[in-house]
């Protein structure tokens, strides 16, 4: 929900609102001026023109699904065409107006890195879909067809979106190969894609590599004025050099945009309904398709679920992951200290923060094998609040700096060159879906205000999340899109499963609850009790996994509401006996990290 500052509707500054704070107008205020209705009509009218635009392109995008499903029949028709009878002129020439003709699946190339048993394909859309014949872009696309084992019946294409916004799930259909998957994969094409801006898919980027900063880099702890005016600069900049570098299709980088390809997607893969699975922002990206195309909806799993209330898209959701990532690192700093013995970083939670903080300042003075700052420190131990899985060496790593050795952090906190211009484009696909899709405060002392409030109880992630979404505020694009409102569609959204960890800190809980309360009587959810890891589905909880695949493979859920004990925590290992596990065992098939 929109909240203004805390200061303004006299709320405690030790309590965040979660309501709309709206304050009381003053009896005797005077009756707006020329200049005040001036500028009501000129935001009506802008609202309108914003509308119109809006159904411009959602209508394109009916049009473009529309070949692209046609396109697919007809390819399908060819393909089940008597031998020598030959494909018709149409069956091998794909349409170049308007968006997709179909996809035309072969061997991947060698960038993807992808083995033999996938395969890929481009997807053409419009970038801008009120101008359906208009400039296209090429989306691409992975795939393993159903297997079919077990005399499993086909049940269509299981289509994966690993969220970000920013993340690529081309890598997806891999999961067939692993005995977790083997019954999904056997009723259904498992398919990946990269949405429009990442990998090669149209990408983004709003850096010159050749400018791009080098590490180590050195964030305070506390930032001081001096410190906020250097990263407003840098929000400015990086903000003007998406600009610089997307120029007029920026504007094109959104989630109604991702929702689009999604929907064409689905009809050239011959798809008249969408079987769907979406982790973090792509929870978000399903919601939306489901309240836009209800009845284009099959099945949708929604794993680790953004709040959709609109007033909470994007600034809101934000500031809400700050409280979850202090609990999630609040979890990590118990573990460690349970484990005292293996790890001697202390035997209480506030003990091992002293020994992280100890560290952090070591790398303050002196970064680790002159790479690891305190930045690069931040960022590594902000993947322990993400996922619970690199608790084990995340410990042994501060005790080996600790003992004297630095190599272990190094080694585990030092960005890869070789990855950095695959980070710059998730940022900048990321800054990009985020800031177009709603309305961010323009001015810096909202910010300030309400990220100094918040970190005075969840200091661990609360400025650096700011910060990376600073460059919203000062955002090149004029006009911002108009969130959906998750679930207003007149027509019911069939059955969906929610998946949600009780402790998840990009995901909190409650938005969970909210989204299940917007896609209506037939959304159910699974909960994993006690646990906060992100991405629940895939490997992490046998519970879990055994709801997700009765519900994908007939399409019945347990029940409204069903819990999970939580997957075991992480056994103490050190980085000396990591080789040691149990011989032959082969390690748990969990998703890649969604974002």
């Amino acid at each position: 929900m929109m909240r203004t500052p805390l200061a303004r509707c006299g709320v405690a500054a030790a309590v965040l609102s979660l309501t709309l704070c709206i304050p009381t107008p003053h009896a005797h205020a005077a009756a707006p001026g020329p200049d005040a209705v001036g500028h009501a009509a000129g935001a009506a009218a802008s609202r309108a023109g914003s509308a119109a635009r809006t159904a411009a392109a959602n209508a394109g995008a009916e049009l473009v699904a529309s070949r692209a499903a046609k396109a697919a029949k007809t390819a399908a028709s060819a393909a089940r065409a008597p031998e020598g009878s030959g494909p018709t002129e149409a069956s091998v020439r794909p349409s170049t107006a308007g968006g997709s003709g179909g996809l035309d699946f072969r061997a991947c190339p060698a960038v993807e890195e992808l083995p033999s048993s996938v395969q890929c394909a481009s997807l053409r859309v419009p970038l801008d879909y009120a101008r359906p014949d208009g400039p296209q872009i090429s989306l691409t696309v992975s795939r393993v067809a159903a297997t079919g084992s077990g005399g499993a019946a086909r049940q269509g294409a299981l289509v994966y979106n690993p969220g970000g916004p920013g993340a690529s799930g081309m890598f997806f259909p891999l999961v067939g190969d692993l005995p977790e998957w083997e019954r999904i994969g056997a009723a259904y094409d498992l398919v990946g894609y990269a949405p429009r801006g990442v990998g090669r898919s149209a990408p983004l980027s709003c850096e010159d590599p050749a400018l791009r900063a080098q590490g180590p880099t050195q964030v305070p702890a506390e930032p001081s004025a001096a410190y906020k005016q250097q990263r407003i600069a840098a929000a400015r900049a990086y903000a003007r050099g998406c600009a610089q570098r997307a120029g007029a299709a920026l504007r094109y980088y959104s989630t109604l945009d991702n929702v689009r390809d999604l929907h064409v997607l689905r009809a050239a893969l011959g798809e008249e309904k969408l079987t769907f699975m979406g982790a973090s922002y792509g929870t978000y990206l399903g919601a939306v398709y489901a309240t836009l195309h209800p009845g284009h909806v099959r099945r949708m799993v929604l794993d680790s679920a953004v709040d959709p209330d609109p007033r909470r898209i994007w600034y809101l959701n934000n500031l809400d992951q700050a409280p979850g990532f202090e609990r999630r690192w609040y979890d990590f700093r118990a573990w460690a200290a349970r484990h005292h013995a293996a790890y001697r970083l202390g035997a209480t939670p506030a003990a091992v923060q002293a020994s992280y903080e100890r560290v952090r300042d070591a790398v303050a003075r002196t970064p680790a094998d002159g790479t690891v700052g305190t930045g690069e420190l931040q960022a590594a131990f902000l993947q322990a609040a993400y996922y619970d899985d690199v608790w084990p060496e995340r410990a042994a790593a501060l005790s080996a700096f600790l003992a004297g050795d630095p190599g272990p952090l190094a080694e585990q906190a030092r960005p890869d060159p070789e990855s950095a211009a695959a980070r710059e484009n998730a940022r900048a696909v990321y800054t990009a879906v985020l800031c177009n899709d709603a309305a961010w405060p323009a001015d810096w002392e909202t910010w300030d205000r309400d990220n100094t409030e918040l970190a005075r109880r969840a200091p661990f992630e609360t400025w650096a999340n700011a910060f990376l979404n600073l460059p919203c505020a000062y955002w090149p694009v004029a006009e911002r899109q108009q969130p959906v409102a998750v679930g207003a569609q007149p027509a019911a959204i069939p059955r969906t499963l929610v998946v949600a960890a009780e402790r998840d800190g990009a995901t909190p809980y409650p938005g969970a609850l909210e989204l299940q309360r917007r896609l209506g009587d037939g959304a159910a959810l699974v909960t994993e009790e006690g646990a906060g890891a992100h991405g629940v589905v895939g490997g992490r909880n046998d519970c879990v996994d055994r709801h997700v695949e009765r519900y994908l493979l007939t399409g019945d859920t347990s029940g409204w509401r069903v819990t999970c004990a939580p997957h075991p925590e992480p056994a103490p290992v050190s980085l000396d006996d990591r080789a040691a596990r149990t011989p032959g065992k082969v390690p748990r098939a969990v998703l890649p990290p969604v974002v």
